[in-house]
């Protein structure tokens, strides 16, 4: 299928100031863009990178006053996620290693204050997939999705005391559950066609059956179409926009995704 998803974001900006931002996603074997817009306003110089993960980065430095970035974006993907009971657990040693990274607890994702929670909510489960869906379970029953009300940078482990929080704080009690369990697990910043309220997103990957397979404790199965913008350890990997300095004003922020009626030729 083909989307559009488009973002934008305004600012009020004091003095010039330096931003980082990741807000291009890229081509893959899961998406494939045809058409993209990325429109600074002011116009000002910027230069992108590719930081340790594969996600694009655009540095700039924004003047003093109003100052936008409007990104869309026509791509390819997938009406739904795939799923894969049984695909077995990869033991350690034969895990790639660009999967090791993924291991290893991280600033919101406290992994090593999981194990015997991990292992009690998996007890029966085939080791894997099955496992990765008894977290998912676990989490959609025990912690109440309220998008919009989230707490500012709260770990894994503060995320379950709660019992509340938004997709971010979700997905890092996933991450961190799937860890504990030696599964390689990351985050995932994206576009999901049809999201309510629609908002940009965050979900997470783990890497069972030898490839990575999409969980979302937010929503009650896999449908719709998702744009992956960025991957990371955790949120602090996968900001869509940094500013360094004096604080800014964020006045506005519009997303948009919409099913299209075929390729946009």
């Amino acid at each position: 299928m083909w989307i559009n998803a488009s973002c934008l974001l305004e600012f009020n900006v004091p003095v010039h100031t330096p931003f980082l931002f990741m807000l291009r996603p890229r081509s893959g074997w899961q998406q494939w863009i045809a058409r993209e817009e990325y429109v600074l306003s002011p116009s000002v110089p910027a230069v992108e990178f590719t930081d340790s993960f594969g996600n694009l980065c655009q540095r700039l430095v924004a003047p003093a006053g109003y100052f936008s970035v409007r990104t869309s974006v026509d791509i390819e993907t997938a009406d739904s996620s795939d799923a894969a009971p049984e695909a077995p657990f990869v033991e350690v040693q034969h895990l790639p290693d660009e999967t090791l990274p993924f291991l290893y607890p991280s600033r919101y994702c406290d992994s090593d204050r999981f194990t015997e929670m991990a292992a009690s909510l998996t007890m029966g489960r085939l080791s894997g997939y099955d496992q990765c869906n008894a977290i998912v379970e676990y989490i959609r029953n025990s912690i109440n999705y309220t998008p919009g009300f989230g707490q500012q940078n709260i770990s894994a482990s503060e995320v379950n005391q709660l019992g509340y929080g938004v997709c971010r704080d979700m997905a890092h009690l996933g991450i961190a559950c799937c860890r504990a369990l030696s599964i390689p697990a990351r985050m995932v910043v994206g576009y999901l066609e049809k999201l309510k309220p629609m908002d940009l997103h965050a979900w997470y990957e783990a890497y069972v059956g030898h490839r990575w397979y999409t969980f979302d404790p937010t929503q009650t199965d896999l449908q719709g179409g998702r744009v992956a913008i960025a991957f990371g350890r955790d949120a602090a990997d996968v900001a869509i926009f940094t500013q360094f300095g004096d604080p800014v004003s964020l006045l506005n922020m519009e997303v948009n995704v919409e099913r299209m009626s075929g390729p946009p030729y």
